[in-house]
């Protein structure tokens, strides 16, 4: 008898005894899951080469060599870069590029400059965000798809009582276990992703900083440069 209930209890069979709107709601849940933990594995090494590529740039830029030199080879190892060279890289192209031009007024060059500049941190940003809104969706979403899921296991539950004349907790429990497990994947999907959301924004919002402080002291040194 102990050895029948507690087969009948167990995880596996609670779920595959559960009912078919259960079951869709543990899959999506499953799925998501998953998609959630690679999208946090691959954006945490993502986000650390960002930030191990702009230190190794900063302490090259800051060290003074020849920003022609420096510009040619971020143009060389475009592909490899990290952001803060592709911006560096964009803005001083255009620099060259209006510099050449006789009769450009400074400011003229300066305004391209920092759009250049400006255009290319745009675009970067956008590729170090890309699936975070996935992270946040899942972060808010999982816990009600999941409580969609328990409410409809303990619905079927109550309903099987209509047809038992003396109710009891044997009768009950699998309906409300298996309802309890929609919950417990729910929160294991968006636990996870609300962590990690909040990190790798707060760490996105940090590189931006950085990115946009460079701007304004590229902008200054290319300027002094100009007018020199």
């Amino acid at each position: 008898m102990s050895a029948s209930v507690t087969q009948d209890m167990s995880l596996f069979h609670l779920i595959s005894s559960a009912s078919l709107p259960v079951q869709l709601v543990m899959a999506l849940l499953l799925v998501t899951s998953f998609l959630s933990w690679w999208f946090i594995f691959r954006k945490l090494f993502v986000i650390r080469q960002a930030m191990k590529q702009s230190d190794e740039f900063e302490n090259v830029f800051w060290k003074g060599p020849d920003l022609n030199a420096l510009f040619q080879s971020a143009a060389s190892s475009r592909h490899t870069a990290g952001s803060m060279e592709r911006i560096f890289e964009a803005g001083f192209r255009e620099f060259i590029k209006h510099k050449r031009q006789p009769g450009m007024d400074i400011s003229t060059v300066m305004d391209g400059t920092r759009r250049a500049m400006r255009a290319t941190y745009q675009r970067e940003m956008d590729s170090l965000e890309s699936h975070l809104s996935f992270l946040a969706t899942v972060g808010s979403v999982s816990p009600y798809v999941g409580l969609f899921g328990t409410v409809w296991g303990i619905m079927n539950s109550f309903r099987g009582l209509s047809n038992v004349t003396q109710a009891t907790i044997a009768h009950v429990a699998p309906g409300i276990a298996e309802a309890l497990i929609a919950t417990a994947m729910g929160l294991f999907a968006a636990i996870p992703a609300v962590i990690a959301y909040n990190r790798y924004a707060n760490n996105i919002d940090r590189l931006a900083t950085r990115f946009e402080s460079f701007m304004e002291e590229l902008s200054n040194v290319l300027q002094r440069q100009a007018t020199g």
